[in-house]
């Protein structure tokens, strides 16, 4: 067992599992030690005295046992929506790259009905998604670690069989593909470096009904040079963009989708994207991640009586709110210029300033510092470049001064 310290969860365990390590935690013994061991706070500042006592109980099974346990309770917030996670089985990179609930239960809504192959099922969190959605899932993973979890978390209702995906093995069913995007902790970003690489998967599925899960942040002009003429969908939840969903075959409904599961909102290429540019009214809209990733500003502009304060900048105004949505009431405009933009928060007794930024190379941290703010308001600041990017003796960046309205 190796611990290495994570920015983001303390210390984390690097713990290899294998098929007789799933066997044990999966038996009589192990379900009696899996127990025992989650008695134990295995928190950071425990975490090594706490291994030493599980070592001494349980001998060479203490990492599967501590690992286990802890990614147990790191599961139940991201997984929890799916049911009772608590006896599922994980290892750290799966539950890692495994879609968030929400997430997972979205994508079953759109398969309600059909036969669904998961030809990447992992440790099964879209099967346990799809389970009393679709008509029949199956799932197939080449990994035979994984499908042995997955073979406990999912229980004797989903059929599993092992299988590289890409070898179908299956017809007529909707597949859904997760192509690995981690590898010993690291992000894989470009397609051609997933596992399985997604030039070939999509190859090996074309003329299927296909739903392919990828980086928020995938090129989509190279999605086209691959050959792909379906639904690109980017999904945000928890207010961070999750993902781009790739839909293929009669699975595909329009061009582009952005759905924010926070609002439970969808927007599409096919709705109106009639919306004008114009001066910055009573409040500013910064678009939720996947309207933007998705290109639908204009259409989210449209839908919601906003305009755009300049035609390549994804900021919004209008009169009203959104209902849900947060805003920034302009108090004040004024050409960006550091001291001007001092001067004018500390008139307004700005002490704490969030700072947005598009089209102006400006480092919100850095120009936080330096504007020295010693009030006690909290304020936000957005600052763009206004003016067409063709004509750039007529654009000029300009700083609005907010109050959030929350």
């Amino acid at each position: 067992m190796v611990l290495q310290r994570d920015g983001h969860r303390g210390q984390t365990l690097l713990t290899v599992f294998t098929c007789d390590d799933v066997g044990y935690l999966r038996s009589e013994s192990g379900v009696a030690a899996l127990a025992a061991v989650a008695e134990f706070e295995l928190s950071d500042t425990t975490l090594i005295a706490d291994i030493a006592a599980v070592r001494r109980s349980f001998g060479e099974r203490a990492p599967v046992l501590v690992e286990t346990t802890r990614l147990r309770r790191r599961a139940a917030d991201k997984l929890g929506e799916l049911g009772d996670v608590s006896r599922w089985l994980f290892t750290d990179e799966a539950l890692q790259q495994s879609t968030a609930a929400r997430v997972a239960l979205h994508r079953a809504r759109r398969l309600a009905g059909r036969v669904v192959h998961d030809a990447t099922c992992s440790i099964g969190t879209e099967p346990a998604a799809l389970h009393g959605v679709a008509e029949l899932v199956i799932g197939s993973d080449i990994d035979p670690v994984r499908l042995a979890m997955a073979r406990h978390n999912l229980g004797p209702t989903t059929a599993l069989c092992r299988a590289d995906a890409l070898h179908p093995v299956t017809r007529d069913a909707a597949v859904i593909v997760d192509p690995a995007r981690r590898s010993g902790g690291r992000r894989r970003f470009s397609p051609a470096d997933y596992r399985p690489a997604l030039g070939p998967l999509l190859q090996a599925y074309r003329g299927r009904d296909l739903a392919v899960k990828c980086s928020p942040g995938i090129d989509f002009d190279e999605l086209g040079r691959l050959g792909f003429d379906g639904e690109i969908e980017v999904t945000s939840y928890g207010g961070s963009v999750r993902e781009a969903c790739l839909w293929s075959g009669a699975l595909a409904g329009v061009r582009r989708r952005a759905s924010v599961l926070d609002r439970d909102e969808q927007i599409t290429s096919a709705d109106s994207d009639d919306c004008p540019v114009g001066p910055a009214g009573r409040w500013i809209v910064d678009p939720d991640g996947a309207v933007v990733r998705a290109g639908l500003v204009r259409h989210y502009g449209a839908r919601h009586g906003l305009w755009q304060l300049d035609p390549d900048i994804a900021y919004l105004s209008g009169d009203r709110l959104p209902p849900g949505v947060r805003g920034f009431e302009v108090l004040e405009q004024l050409a960006f210029d550091e001291r001007r933009l001092r001067q004018s928060l500390t008139a307004l007794d700005c002490g704490a300033a969030e700072i947005l930024v598009r089209g102006v190379q400006v480092d919100p941290d850095a120009l936080r510092r330096r504007l020295r703010l010693r009030g006690g308001a909290a304020l936000s600041v957005v600052i763009a470049r206004i003016g067409r990017s063709g004509a750039k003796s007529a654009s000029h960046a300009v700083a609005y001064v907010c109050r959030p309205s929350r």
